[in-house]
């Protein structure tokens, strides 16, 4: 299973949820989340999207706790089976 086809299905459950799922790039600055949800009464959370077992990579884990710091939620997706707990967890206050 490709890193590809996790995505895309992530973005399609995103959008089934009433949300919205942009792929997130960030000039200038590299190792930032694949994408950014987008959901209903201002929720969002950051995913780093990984073909099933890898892992990210220093820079990518840097990025992650740098938002998690500011307290943004964000997310290490690399099973599609992933998915409905992320949008769960982005939908909970």
């Amino acid at each position: 299973m490709r890193e590809k086809y996790i995505e895309e299905k992530l973005v399609s459950a995103v959008k089934a949820n009433g949300g919205i799922c942009w792929k997130f790039v960030s000039p200038g600055t590299a190792g930032v989340p694949d994408r950014i949800v987008l959901m209903r009464s201002g929720r969002i959370g950051f995913v780093e999207v990984k073909a099933p077992g890898e892992k990210p990579r220093p820079l990518q884990k840097l990025r992650i706790k740098t938002l998690q710091d500011l307290g943004f939620k964000v997310f290490v997706l690399d099973r599609p089976e992933q998915i409905g707990e992320i949008i769960d967890e982005i939908q909970s206050a």
